[in-house]
């Protein structure tokens, strides 16, 4: 059979070109693929892991050390975060969890999981995952990270919770480093018992005069000295007692930004410079302005999908759990409703969505939901 291509208009002229380079000229066939073997090197789809080590932090908190299985982990972000793929009880889900140790040491990565009510992969790996298991996660991934062009020198962290995981990753870097960065964490929680790393933050705070903690206790125990009552404006004022800050980040539950939030441009810290990262959804969805009063969490909705498949769902739980709850697996990441992975088209019906979604104008015009934050009010009819 003859070479159609020999008929071509310019064949022989570009067939004599490709010779002259092969022959005084740089082949470059050997290289083919460097560049995406380069990127997944740096930006893995997935990573393999094993837990090398549980280290328990408090009551309800611990810290899971984990490394790779082919002894090579790629570089991140200090407040970036992993997040882990797992099967529990036949459903395949996902949940993020930030890198709670430095960027500057490459043999492992902390990811520090406190337990929720009711939580079906905090309590999965608290009670279930030991020293030697088998885990996989997504690259490092996520825009919650200082960035010295922007943010300054001098920062404000303001933490709740298991919201202190990214600022730990911040601290330990600035600290072991002696990066050139001056540090105030004000860092809240409901008991002292409750309060991770308090011991290593403590101990870094006196060994570093450019790390100033200071812990927040809602109900203190009898053994706690410190400060007592809930984070609000007045009472950073008055720890920071007139120092400017560059920037401030904050990282936590909601209602500790629906408290902080309207506020913080008392301190004079420009409002570009004020990042806040959504750290995990609310435990009642209904309970946020907007719900509609007339539907109850427990309220049942179908969700039509591609034309060829109806599942039911929850109107308080995200259509992305309930697409995993009925085994259909969506590209996801953050579960905050910013990376946009797990984003479809909503073909018809109404939903739910909180303050802080990052949709874009285009999302919007042409009808897209990030299903992680998306909660059904009406039946739905989606496009994967």
């Amino acid at each position: 059979m003859s070479d159609f291509r020999t008929n071509l208009p310019g064949y022989q002229e570009i067939k004599q070109e490709i010779e002259a380079c092969r022959k005084y000229g740089i082949g470059y066939s050997t290289d083919r693929g460097k560049t995406a073997r380069l990127v997944e090197r740096l930006h893995p789809r997935r990573l393999k892991l094993r837990v090398s080590e549980i280290i328990t932090k408090t009551p309800t908190a611990d810290t899971f050390r984990l490394v790779a299985r082919d002894g090579y982990l790629p570089p991140f972000q200090a407040g970036q975060y992993i997040n882990l793929f797992l099967s529990i009880n036949g459903i395949k889900t996902s949940r993020p969890y930030t890198i709670s140790s430095s960027p500057r040491q490459t043999a492992y990565y902390d990811i520090t999981v406190r337990r929720v009510q009711d939580g079906l992969v905090s309590n999965y790996l608290l009670d279930n995952v030991l020293s030697g298991h088998e885990l996989e996660s997504s690259g490092p991934a996520g825009n919650f990270y200082h960035n010295p062009l922007f943010h300054g020198k001098t920062q404000l962290l303001l933490a709740g919770g298991s919201g202190i995981t990214p600022f730990m990753s911040m601290i330990r870097e600035v600290t072991d480093a002696g990066l050139d960065r001056n540090i105030y964490l004000i860092y809240g929680n409901r008991l002292s018992s409750d309060i991770i790393f308090h011991a290593e933050l403590w101990e870094r705070s006196l060994r570093h005069f450019n790390f100033h903690y200071h812990p927040v206790v809602e109900q203190p125990e009898k053994h706690y000295h410190g400060r007592v009552g809930i984070i609000n404006i007045d009472m950073l004022q008055e720890i920071l007692a007139g120092e400017m800050m560059d920037s401030i980040m904050v990282c936590g539950p909601q209602a500790m930004y629906d408290a902080l939030l309207p506020h913080l441009w008392r301190l004079g810290v420009p409002e570009r410079r004020i990042r806040h990262e959504l750290f995990a959804v609310p435990a009642d969805i209904t309970q946020q302005a907007g719900w509609p009063a007339e539907i109850g969490r427990d309220r049942q909705f179908s969700i039509d999908i591609n034309g060829r498949q109806t599942i039911t769902a929850q109107a308080g739980e995200s259509v992305l759990t309930a697409l995993e709850n009925a085994g259909i697996m969506v590209p996801v990441l953050c579960r905050s409703g910013e990376c946009s992975q797990c984003r479809l088209q909503l073909l018809s019906g109404q939903v739910y969505q909180p303050a802080g979604v990052l949709l874009r104008e285009s999302d919007r015009r042409y009808g897209y939901i990030h299903s992680c934050r998306a909660y059904p009010l009406s039946d739905l009819a989606i496009r994967l």
